[in-house]
């Protein structure tokens, strides 16, 4: 139940608390005073969405925090708009959570019968659903779901592999005609770098060599004297020329010194520096340029080539194994089919035997609300093809509310009124979450006389058992409250506010006499009320 709320700067109201008693809670009030605006921060509490203008003028956010207990726990929930940017917070026990929370959880909070469940109930998914409500075995409806869910799954696969099959298959040509291009040349990762490199290299050896030989050259000449034949002369000359000048003779001796070392360079020059397993370097660019060739014919790098190589193979394959694939897939979704068309003729019968028993329930809670005693509801169903050869049955409800009326669909000819008391009923032969708060916004809409009176009769036994919130302008229904909030607006300084407050006895005889009409009159039926 809900035991307690409080809204704090959403539009005309500032703060605004109301602690709720078990059974019927009312809140009544003149037309504009705000009533319904009170439910509307229950249902944005709850997940509904409100508009950053719903913020009061001046405040930085509007706040509605609610405690609901239920059975085995109480939730307190929160939630904020921000003014500025419009944008909600959601807090469930103080606890920051996403809007998806609430998705499971409100059902068991709140059950709303309101105007808007009205236009719900017209629709005619909702009364498909509603038929199927009271069905002994629930879990076939999951079943059939998942089975059709399997079905589309793979219909979509199968639709993919037969585009994807002839995408490729347009392809498969020029597929081929590339795998062997590369078959030819068998490119391998890596091969080209590894291959220029070792060009680089040979080519910094030859540099080398050159440099060699150029050193011999000049060291032991070639068409003339070289270094060391010059050398040899100047020796011989200053070694003669020593013999006749002792101070020559040091340089004789270095002359002689520099002539051997020479020599001995001359013998190292002639063994230069030798690459280990040195490739034949004609099939070396050989293979570069059958690499070059390829990329040229493909337009891509080598990696990229390597890529395309392992594409095509893939998608070769894919040519090759995709018509196992599709007949794999065709068998699944024959079994799917056959499974799901077993399991429709199951549900079939139980769907309509759960319909019968909704509709005998919900005619005998409308006579109870004033509909004749002949007031018929018929569930009605059409055939419906949910898949290529599966045929499964659509609800809709059908009722005739007067004598000698052929059944219409409900969405056709029922009136504000009967609609509202339709959902009561319904609300009453549907006991979904047993900790729900009920709420009625004007469920009393069109209604009268004495099916006014049956009316309250039939909301005050289900506030027996239910707590209920109800948004009334009847003293007939006000004067069963176990608790009556009046609402009201004031204006101080230029600024109009929202107000409600609990009424004492007192309190709440003047606002029955006020509900009545006023005067004498009001006076004389709020007193018959309270007796």
């Amino acid at each position: 139940m809900l035991e307690y709320l409080r809204i704090r700067n959403l539009a005309l109201i500032e703060d605004m608390e109301l602690e709720f008693e078990p059974g019927m809670n009312v809140l009544t009030g003149e037309t504009g005073a705000g009533k319904s605006f009170i439910l509307k921060a229950l249902g944005f509490l709850l997940g509904d969405k409100l508009s950053a203008d719903m913020v009061r003028g001046g405040a930085e956010r509007a706040q509605v925090e609610a405690l609901f207990t239920l059975k085995d726990d109480d939730i307190v929930l929160r939630r904020e708009l921000l003014a500025e940017t419009g944008r909600s917070r959601l807090y469930i026990n103080d606890e920051l959570r996403s809007q998806d929370s609430l998705r499971d959880l409100r059902p068991r909070l709140v059950a709303h019968t309101s105007q808007h469940a009205q236009q719900k109930l017209l629709q005619p998914a909702v009364q498909a659903r509603l038929l199927e409500s009271g069905l002994e075995q629930p879990e076939l409806l999951a079943k059939r779901d998942a089975l059709l869910s399997r079905l589309t799954e793979a219909a979509a696969q199968r639709k993919a592999l037969l585009e994807r099959q002839a995408g490729l298959a347009e392809k498969r040509e020029l597929l081929e005609m590339q795998q062997q291009e590369i078959d030819k040349v068998e490119p391998e990762d890596g091969e080209e770098e590894q291959l220029e490199e070792v060009r680089a290299q040979a080519r910094s050896l030859e540099s080398v060599r050159e440099n060699y030989e150029q050193a011999l050259s000049l060291l032991h000449g070639n068409e003339t004297e070289g270094l060391l034949d010059l050398l040899g002369n100047f020796e011989k000359v200053l070694t003669r020329m020593a013999k006749e000048d002792e101070s020559l003779k040091p340089d004789a001796d270095a002359v002689t010194a520099l002539r051997q070392q020479l020599s001995h360079l001359g013998g190292r020059l002639r063994r230069p520096p030798q690459m280990e397993d040195m490739p034949d370097m004609d099939q070396v660019e050989e293979r570069l340029f059958a690499l070059a060739q390829l990329k040229r014919k493909l337009h891509r790098t080598l990696p990229e080539i390597l890529s395309l190589r392992d594409e095509i193979t893939e998608n070769l394959s894919f040519l090759d194994v995709c018509a196992l694939d599709l007949a794999r897939l065709g068998r699944e979704e024959e079994a799917l089919v056959q499974e799901l068309t077993a399991l429709v003729e199951t549900i079939i019968p139980i769907r309509h035997k759960a319909a019968l028993a909704l509709a005998s329930a919900l005619e005998e809670e409308l006579r109870q609300l004033g509909f004749s005693e002949q007031v018929q509801v018929i569930p009605h169903f059409e055939k419906q093809e949910i898949w290529p050869g599966v045929m499964d049955e659509r609800g809709r409800i059908l009722w005739a509310p007067n004598p000698g009326q052929p059944p219409q669909p409900l969405d056709k000819i029922a009136s504000g009124g009967e609609l509202s008391r339709f959902l009561l009923a319904l609300a009453s032969v549907r006991q979904d979450g047993e900790n729900a708060i009920f709420i009625f916004d004007e469920v009393d809409a069109g209604v009268g006389g004495l099916t006014l009176n049956k009316l309250a009769e039939k909301l005050y036994a289900l506030a027996a058992s239910r707590q209920m919130l109800l948004i009334t302008h009847w003293p007939q229904l006000a004067a069963r409250a176990r608790k009556h909030f009046q609402i009201s607006k004031t204006v101080r300084d230029n600024a109009t506010f929202t107000l409600c407050r609990p009424l004492d006895k007192q309190a709440r005889h003047a606002e029955l006499a006020r509900m009545a009409g006023g005067g004498a009159q009001g006076e004389a039926v709020a007193h018959s009320l309270e007796i």
